[in-house]
């Protein structure tokens, strides 16, 4: 039951309560109280809408590879927490293999890109190499996860 609330609602995260409840066949009561303690539990996260990017002048998706200087805990924090201040970077994940860092960001065009590489990216502490990808075509943009036993 608790999986099939998850898929509805991440299909739909404005689902009201009473088409929840419909849907999987609980009262109203019932659903709400499972929804809230998947809430509280941390299944759920929150709830957003899902802007278009194209609209909004941040239509040109780069992800950029980021080799630090030095791999030391102050120099990781330092950078972690620099990374979370800028809004221009919508994901950044630390990685195993050739480089420290897989960043994923979004900007109006090159131009404005190359802009944001010069007066942040490269500014970021601990930057001592970047290689930049940018996206031609977004083939899949998902953030579903797969809910293993729904069939």
């Amino acid at each position: 039951m608790d999986l099939r609330i998850l898929a509805l609602l991440q299909s739909d995260g404005r689902l009201s309560n009473l088409k929840l409840a419909d849907a999987i066949g609980l009262s109203p009561t019932a659903t709400l109280a499972r929804v809230q303690r998947l809430t509280r539990e941390g299944f759920i996260l929150g709830y957003e809408a899902r802007l278009n990017p194209l609209k909004l002048d941040a239509g040109m998706l780069v992800f950029v590879e980021v080799l630090l200087d030095r791999t030391t805990p102050n120099v990781f924090e330092a950078f972690k927490v620099a990374v979370q201040l800028q809004p221009d970077i919508m994901e950044c994940h630390m990685v195993a293999g050739g480089f420290d860092y897989l960043l994923k960001t979004r900007s109006a065009d090159m131009n404005a890109y190359r802009v944001f590489a010069g007066n942040v990216l490269w500014q970021l502490p601990g930057v001592r190499e970047t290689r930049t990808y940018a996206v031609m075509e977004e083939v899949k943009n998902s953030s579903h996860l797969h809910l293993r036993g729904l069939g």
